[in-house]
C-alpha cells in the first residue's frame, strides 16, 4: 500500500509538472535573475557585455514584441479576431496575437491591442499561458518594444490593471492619445475570472 501511494504522489507531482512546468520555469527564471543581477537589453553590445547585461535579437522583426526586463521575445500574428476561440487559440499555441481592428505601430496613433490568453482551462496552461505570463511583474516605466516591417517602435509602461472580462472592450478600444500599447492576459494564471491589462505609451 506504501509502494502504491508514493506511486501516486510521484504521478501526481509528475501530472503538475507537464501542466504548469512553463510556468515554473519562466517564475524561477524571472527570479534567478533578478537576484543574479542578470538585466537584457536590445541595445546591449554583445561583443562588449556590460557586467549582468546580456543582448537580445528580436526572434521577428516583421511583427514581434521584446521586453528585456522579463526576457520577452515573441512573434506576433496580426488581425486575430479576439471573439472568436476558433481563430485566437490555435494562434496562441505559436505567439501573441494583434486584435482585428486595432492599431499598427506605424500608424501616427492609436492603440496597439495584443493578447495572449492565460488559457480557457488549467490543463491547458503549458499551452496559452507561458508568454504572457511575467507581465504582470510589469511596473510604470518599464521599456516595451515592438518591431513592425523591420523598425522598432519604445514605448513606456503606464498602466497595469485586473479587470472583469466584459470590461475588454474598453480598453480594446480607448483612445487616451498619442501612440499606445496594450498588453492583456487571463488572470489568475490558468482560470478566465479576470482579465490583466498592461498598458504602454510611446513617447512624444
Amino acid at each position: 500500500m506504501k509502494l502504491i501511494a508514493f506511486l501516486l504522489i510521484i504521478a501526481g507531482l509528475s501530472i503538475i509538472f507537464l501542466i504548469f512546468g512553463p510556468v515554473f520555469v519562466a517564475e524561477l527564471q524571472y527570479w534567478s535573475n533578478k537576484w543574479g543581477g542578470v538585466k537584457y537589453s536590445l541595445d546591449a553590445n554583445p561583443q562588449f557585455p556590460e557586467g549582468g547585461l546580456r543582448p537580445m535579437s528580436p526572434v521577428d522583426t516583421e511583427f514581434g514584441l521584446v521586453i528585456p526586463i522579463i526576457n520577452l521575445n515573441a512573434e506576433i500574428f496580426p488581425e486575430v479576431d479576439s471573439n472568436n476561440p476558433e481563430l485566437y487559440l490555435p494562434i496562441l499555441r505559436k505567439g501573441v496575437a494583434h486584435a482585428k481592428g486595432s492599431a499598427y505601430p506605424d500608424e501616427e496613433e492609436g492603440n496597439v491591442f495584443l493578447f495572449a490568453h492565460s488559457t480557457d482551462a488549467f490543463y491547458n496552461v503549458a499551452h496559452y499561458n507561458a508568454v504572457f505570463f511575467l507581465i504582470g511583474k510589469l511596473e510604470k516605466k518599464d521599456e516595451v518594444n515592438l518591431f513592425f516591417k523591420n523598425k522598432r517602435y519604445q514605448y513606456e509602461v503606464v498602466e497595469k490593471a485586473v479587470v472583469a472580462p466584459e470590461a475588454l472592450g474598453d480598453y480594446v478600444r480607448q483612445h487616451i492619445g498619442g501612440k499606445t500599447l496594450t498588453l492583456q492576459t487571463c488572470y489568475p494564471p490558468g482560470t478566465t475570472l479576470k482579465r490583466l491589462v498592461v498598458i504602454a505609451k510611446a513617447p512624444d
